[in-house]
């Protein structure tokens, strides 16, 4: 390969380290060459295991068993996840009863939840119970507040294990929001993490209808545990439309 080569390449590792993710169309104009080229410095960086392609770019590698903590995942990505936040709680109705996930995406709803009435929100999140509690002494928001309790992950800001869990089990919703580590055609969505992957699961399990939360940089990946097929998804919200080549028909996907 041409030093010019490596240097856009060192280029890009260096934009990925500061900006945490990376677009193909936008590389091209910087470096003034194709797509195809892009893509093929992309795949070549990934295979020396330095990013991760994602679909219309690539993010910063992280480890193939653990998820980034809610500090690294708040910053990445914010006004793509403002958008799908908000599109996610317009689905939601007064005198509803819903779960919402714990996850950078799915807090980002819970702006949009001060101009309802009469919803009842059930979570695991710290972050977002905290918000509505804010909210509801302000008379910003008037609903019902119900946190799962369980196994406190401090690095993500959320409550797990059996005892949210059990918890979980008691109650069943009209809508459930679900936040994501991955989701892929054959694997559906997945998670990096064992404890919030059964607690989604009874989230879908007991909801009438289920509502994924992703950006960009979930579609193509494959995390470790297995959340659910897409089957049992009631709509995708995300902030690019469906990768042409994937041909899913179960699933109705809104990009925003």
């Amino acid at each position: 390969m041409s030093l010019l080569a490596e240097e856009r390449k060192k280029r890009i590792i260096g934009l990925i380290e500061n900006q945490g993710q990376v677009k193909v169309n936008d590389l091209a104009k910087k470096f003034d060459v194709s797509t195809e080229t892009v893509r093929r410095y992309l795949e070549e960086l990934e295979n020396e295991k330095k990013l991760k392609k994602v679909y219309g770019g690539a993010v910063k590698m992280e480890s193939e068993t653990t998820e980034p903590s809610m500090f690294e995942r708040e910053i990445l990505r914010i006004e793509e996840k403002k958008r799908i936040g908000r599109k996610a709680a317009s689905f939601i109705k007064e005198g509803e009863v819903i779960f919402i996930d714990e996850g950078s995406t799915t807090l980002q709803m819970v702006l949009s939840l001060k101009d309802l009435s009469d919803v009842t929100v059930i979570t695991n999140s710290f972050p977002l119970a905290a918000i509505l509690m804010d909210y509801e002494n302000k008379q910003l928001f008037k609903g019902e507040i119900i946190f799962l309790g369980g196994h406190i992950r401090s690095k993500h800001f959320r409550a797990s294990g059996s005892l949210a869990e059990r918890m979980a089990k008691e109650f069943y919703v009209n809508k459930a929001f679900i936040a994501i580590d991955g989701i892929h055609p054959e694997s559906g969505i997945t998670s990096f993490d064992l404890e919030k992957c059964l607690l989604s699961k009874i989230y879908i399990n007991n909801a009438n209808e289920t509502f994924v939360l992703a950006d960009h940089s979930k579609l193509g990946v494959k995390a470790n545990y297995k959340i659910e097929s897409l089957k049992r998804i009631t709509c995708l919200v995300s902030d690019v439309p469906m990768p042409k080549d994937w041909e899913v028909r179960d699933v109705s996907w809104i990009d925003c």
